[in-house]
């Protein structure tokens, strides 16, 4: 199980077509803040039928779609 499997799990329980989730939100649903390792974890989404389309670091949101 990744760390990150609550916040794939929020992403597709709630069934949107997109996301734009800040880091505090994702730190909500998570209980700690995003690190490196989400850039090799992030595939994992795809497993839940989203992907990551975009990370900003000048706002602090990632943005989650569903897979075309």
């Amino acid at each position: 199980m990744s760390k990150y499997e609550p916040l794939w799990i929020y992403v597709q329980e709630n069934d949107q077509d997109s996301y734009e989730l800040t880091y505090d939100d994702i730190y909500r649903i998570l209980g700690f803040e995003i690190d490196h390792s989400f850039l090799t974890c992030k595939k994992e989404l795809l497993t839940y039928g989203y992907v990551v389309k975009k990370i900003s670091l000048k706002n602090k949101t990632v943005t989650i779609c569903k897979k075309d």
